[in-house]
C-alpha cells in the first residue's frame, strides 16, 4: 500500500477510543483544473477501489482553522498547494462513510472547492480524472449524451411509475423533467447535485446499490458514471454546481488560466466547465462587452491556424462591478445562450 494510499484510510478511519456519540470533522477538496479542453478533478486512486476527494481529519491541536487544516491534509497527500479555495457544504448524513451503531463516533464532512491553473503531475496514488469520467450525463459540449434517452429517462419513467400513489408519482415525474430537461424543459447547467441525488433515489448509481442495496427498476443497467468513495461524488457534484454558477457573476475562471491567453482558450475553458457550447462570436462580445479582459498586444503561435491576439483578465473589474462574470446558460437544446 502506497503512503498516499495509508494516510487516506487514517483520516476517515475512528479512533476506536472516541466516545460512541463522538463527531469527527473530516475535510474534503474538490480540486479542478481544465487541459486540453477538460475539466479535471484530483482523486486518491486505489487499485482495485473506487476513487476519493483528498480528505483527511480536522485536528483542533494543530489546524489553526478548517481551511488550513484541508491545505495542510492536501499538500501532504499530493503535494500541491492549494492556491482559490471556498467552503461548499457541511456533509453529515448518518452512514455515509458506512460506520455501523456502535462501531465509532459519526464523520461529518465540510467540503471545498480549490481551483489550479495548471494540473501538476500526481504523486504515486493521485491522479487527475476528467470529471465527466464520473457525471457522463453532464457534458452537453458535441450533443444530448446519448445515455440520458437511452438509459437514465426509461429508468426514470419506471421509477415514478412505481410512486406509492398519485401524489408522489406527480412529483417525480416534475423532477425528471426540471432535473433532465424532458418534455420541453431547458436543460439547467447548474443542476448537477439536484440530477445526482434524483439518480441516486431511484438506485440508478453505484453508491445507491452500495449504500442501502438499492435495486434499480427493471433490472441492472450499464454503469452511470464511475462510483467514488464514501459521498465523495455527492461532494463533488456539489463542486461543479457551485464552479458553473458562480462563474457566471464571479470571474472565478480565470483562477483556471494561465496569465495570458486568447478568447478561444478562454471560451474553450468556459464550454468545458459549463458542459455547453457557445456561439464564438456571441462570447467574445460578451466578455469584451464586460470588460472582463483586455490585449496585451502579443500574439499567440500555440495553433497551427492564423495567430490570435493574447489577452489578460483586467482585476480593475473586481472595483468597478459588483458581479463581475462570464454570463452563459444553456437553452432547450443544451446549446448556450449568451
Amino acid at each position: 500500500m502506497s503512503a498516499t494510499s495509508e494516510t487516506s484510510k487514517r483520516s476517515e478511519t475512528p479512533n476506536a477510543d472516541t466516545g460512541e456519540h463522538a463527531v469527527l470533522i473530516g475535510l474534503s477538496a474538490a480540486i479542478v483544473s481544465v487541459l486540453d479542453e477538460r475539466p479535471r478533478v484530483l482523486v486518491v486512486h486505489r487499485t482495485g477501489g473506487a476513487d476519493a476527494l483528498p480528505f483527511g481529519n480536522f485536528d483542533p491541536l494543530s489546524h489553526r482553522t478548517l481551511e488550513s487544516g484541508l491545505r495542510s491534509w492536501v499538500e501532504e497527500q499530493t503535494r500541491l498547494q492549494l492556491g482559490y479555495v471556498e467552503q461548499l457544504y457541511t456533509f453529515g448524513d448518518r452512514g455515509r462513510h458506512l460506520i455501523r451503531p456502535g462501531e465509532g463516533p459519526r464523520v461529518v464532512s465540510v467540503g471545498y472547492l480549490a481551483l489550479t491553473r495548471f494540473p501538476l503531475e500526481a504523486v504515486p496514488g493521485v491522479q487527475w480524472r476528467d470529471w465527466y469520467y464520473f457525471f457522463p450525463w453532464e457534458d452537453w459540449r458535441d450533443s444530448m449524451p446519448p445515455r440520458i434517452a437511452s438509459v437514465i429517462a426509461p429508468r426514470l419513467n419506471s421509477f415514478a411509475d412505481t410512486a406509492p400513489n398519485s401524489e408522489v408519482r406527480q412529483i417525480r415525474r416534475d423532477r425528471i423533467r426540471l432535473c433532465f430537461g424532458r418534455d420541453g424543459a431547458g436543460w439547467d447547467e447548474e443542476k448537477i447535485l439536484e440530477r445526482y441525488e434524483l439518480l441516486y433515489e431511484a438506485g440508478l448509481v453505484g453508491e445507491a446499490q452500495r449504500d442501502r442495496g438499492a435495486h434499480p427498476v427493471g433490472g441492472p443497467i450499464p454503469q452511470l458514471g464511475a462510483s467514488m468513495m464514501f459521498d465523495h461524488r455527492r461532494i463533488l457534484a456539489t463542486a461543479m454546481g457551485r464552479l458553473r454558477g458562480k462563474m457566471k457573476y464571479r470571474p472565478v475562471v480565470f483562477e483556471l488560466m494561465p496569465a495570458e491567453f486568447t478568447l478561444l482558450e478562454l471560451q474553450r475553458t468556459v464550454e468545458a466547465i459549463s458542459g455547453i457550447r457557445l456561439h464564438k462570436q456571441n462570447f467574445r462580445r460578451l466578455v469584451e462587452a464586460q470588460g472582463l479582459v483586455e490585449g496585451t498586444g502579443r500574439m499567440s503561435r500555440k495553433t497551427r491556424g492564423r495567430p490570435a491576439e493574447q489577452f489578460r483578465f483586467r482585476k480593475e473589474v473586481l472595483r468597478e462591478r459588483p458581479a463581475p462574470g462570464v454570463r452563459v446558460g444553456a437553452g432547450r437544446s443544451g446549446r448556450a445562450q449568451s
